[in-house]
């Protein structure tokens, strides 16, 4: 259903997507927040996706601080939602992440790595919840990811915006690397795309 969706969008003239105006926020935490912002970044009608920090107590959290402080670690989508919709976006997210694991995703362990969607308002609570009702009966598992009341969000250290493509030489662990091949070795070996497509088969927007 999804990737109809997302061929829908592809095939919006340039001229149209230009013209639109109804720019919109998200906000959702699927373990990782590198990978979850390499995911949307690929959906036509995202215009930006952020990594940071959300749902804590404590103000101003760093990525050496965020452990023990209630943040997730989350992505703030802003998208056009002449192009893209909420419901949409919700329907990847779920099916882009393990929503039957409350101790984190894949390889990443602790509360920073759960997952959730904050919503601002009525609307999207009630989206949510519809979504969360469809992806449960989809999955026929229950779902414990939890939608809650958006705080304020924190954006992450400027190394951790688009990780993923990035060029800049880091060490790892067989040697220094490209940013974006330290991303995919990290992505493969933590078993993401493995158990997304455990879960959700063909139904996975983004592991194909």
């Amino acid at each position: 259903m999804l990737k109809s969706m997302i061929a829908a969008v592809l095939m919006i003239p340039a001229a149209q997507m230009a013209a639109a105006e109804d720019i919109q926020t998200a906000t959702v935490a699927g373990g990782c927040f590198w990978c979850v912002e390499s995911d949307f970044e690929k959906v036509n009608g995202v215009i930006e996706v952020v990594s940071g920090y959300t749902g804590g107590t404590t103000a101003n959290p760093t990525y050496e601080t965020i452990k023990g402080s209630g943040h997730y670690e989350a992505v703030q989508i802003t998208y056009d939602a002449d192009i893209v919709s909420y419901d949409q976006l919700l329907h990847a997210f779920f099916r882009s992440i393990d929503p039957t694991d409350a101790g984190g995703q894949f390889c990443d362990r602790g509360d920073v790595y759960r997952t959730a969607i904050f919503v601002s308002n009525n609307a999207e609570t009630a989206s949510a919840q519809a979504a969360l009702t469809a992806a449960q009966n989809d999955l026929g598992q229950r779902i414990v990811t939890p939608i809650l009341q958006e705080s304020q969000f924190y954006e992450a250290e400027a190394y951790h915006q688009d990780y993923y493509a990035g060029e800049s030489i880091v060490l790892t662990r067989r040697g220094p690397k490209r940013q974006s091949e330290a991303y995919a070795f990290y992505r493969n070996a933590c078993g993401r795309d493995q158990r997304v497509s455990e879960l959700w088969g063909d139904a996975a927007p983004f592991t194909h």
